[in-house]
């Protein structure tokens, strides 16, 4: 036990004894600067500058934004950023599917498809449609084209939803005479109109411009969507006063008549009626 207490003290000694650092010129061994240090006092400055060292290091981190490059740490703020951007693309994604299933609707309703009903139906909805229509076979694809193209043009009589003529009104697109009435059996679904020349064409009912364009077979055509499921077609007109995406309201002036496109054989409007996608007699409606 003495010789430890011994040995302790003689090395407390020497750590308590004083050296002196000198700085000299070498040239002319002028002393320039001295410091009078013990190992006990360099021990305590090494420690107390090393723990300034790591408690500055510390504070700089987490309290700048040099945080954000130490790997694997994530912000607050770049979560909630890479949120809103994961949001922003989701919409977009969504957008653009419900953009492809608009023109697929106006590409059918051009090739004489009934058209698609798209306020009753949800973005996600028309997305598993598609989804659906992209994983069937090719064999079940052609089986159900045919299936399609035998009975586009059936209108249904029984269970078909239909509205009934007092519970609609709709406003006389051309005052003129019916000269080809509605006959799907010979895939007529509208009705052939003649009136004066340059005599304006005005909307059935309020709604929205879904289709304003130029076909080869139907010349200028214009489609509006209404309320309650019905959609107007007006075909063969020498020129359209809507453009796709505008509102038009009742009795509105939309298009002029006229002898566009291939299927037409003099100047006159064809005005189909559409109810929740099946073709309907305008006459039961409108009084021409």
């Amino acid at each position: 036990m003495a010789i430890d207490k011994k040995e302790n003290q003689k090395l407390l000694t020497k750590l308590k004894n004083k050296y002196r650092l000198v700085i000299l010129n070498d040239d002319t061994f002028e002393e320039k600067l001295s410091f009078k240090l013990s190992r006990l006092n360099v021990f305590v400055l090494t420690g107390l500058t090393a723990i300034l060292l790591i408690a500055g290091t510390t504070l700089l981190i987490a309290f700048t934004p040099l945080r954000e490059y130490i790997p694997g740490y994530s912000s607050t703020e770049l979560k909630r950023e890479a949120y809103r951007l994961s949001l922003v693309t989701d919409s977009i994604s969504e957008q653009m599917s419900f953009n492809a299933l608009y023109l697929e609707n106006i590409r059918g309703i051009i090739e004489g498809k009934p058209p698609m009903d798209l306020s009753d139906s949800t973005i996600v909805d028309s997305l598993k449609k598609v989804s659906l229509q992209e994983s069937i076979s090719r064999e079940d694809s052609i089986l159900r084209k045919l299936v399609e193209d035998e009975e586009r043009f059936n209108v249904p009589v029984d269970g078909s939803p239909r509205l009934s003529i007092e519970s609609v009104n709709f406003f006389n697109p051309v005052k003129g005479l019916v000269i080809n009435s509605f006959n799907p059996n010979e895939e007529h679904l509208g009705v052939d109109i003649v009136a004066k020349e340059n005599e304006v064409i005005k909307a059935a009912q309020d709604g929205r411009v879904l289709f304003a364009e130029w076909t080869a077979e139907t010349g200028y055509v214009l489609i509006i969507q209404h309320a309650d499921k019905f959609t107007s077609v007006y075909k063969h007109n020498s020129a359209l006063l809507k453009q796709q995406g505008e509102e038009v309201s009742a009795g509105e002036p939309i298009a002029i008549i006229g002898n566009s496109g291939e299927l037409s054989s003099g100047p006159h409007l064809h005005f189909e009626l559409w109810y929740n996608a099946y073709p309907v007699d305008p006459e039961e409606y409108i009084l021409f």
